[in-house]
């Protein structure tokens, strides 16, 4: 089962920088792909960034985020981390990671159906 423990998010103000992180709980995460999908209030989830599984050479990210956003991973911390950077207003939202086999890390990104397992959710709120 594809359980994934978020931490981070938080209050962060206009240009400012925020890292989340994603962790694997009771699986192997290695050969993952990892995404990130945020959800702002009244729009639809979107994929925002994505990582190859094992050596996360393959990146994704979205051309709203391009960058402004890292995704890296730390398998020996089965941690995936997001990280923003001069973070706007637009930027705010709910943010979740996803795991999944199937796919490229934008596959991931795009086909939220692909994804195998969410993360519980973590408010980014973007307020001076």
């Amino acid at each position: 089962q594809v359980r994934l423990v978020q931490s981070g998010g938080g209050l962060v103000q206009p240009g400012g920088s925020l890292t989340l992180s994603c962790a694997a709980s009771g699986f192997n995460m290695d050969s993952y792909a990892v995404a990130w999908y945020r959800q702002a209030p009244g729009k639809e989830r979107e994929g925002v960034a994505g990582v190859s599984g094992r050596d996360g050479r393959a990146t994704y990210f979205a051309d709203s985020v391009k960058g402004r956003f890292t995704i890296s991973r730390v398998n020996a911390k089965k941690t995936v981390y997001l990280g923003l950077s001069f973070v706007k207003p637009e930027d705010a939202g709910v943010y979740y990671c996803g795991a999944g086999v199937v796919g490229s890390p934008s596959h991931l990104c795009t086909v939220p159906g692909s994804v195998a397992g969410w993360g519980q959710g973590t408010q980014v709120t973007v307020s001076s």
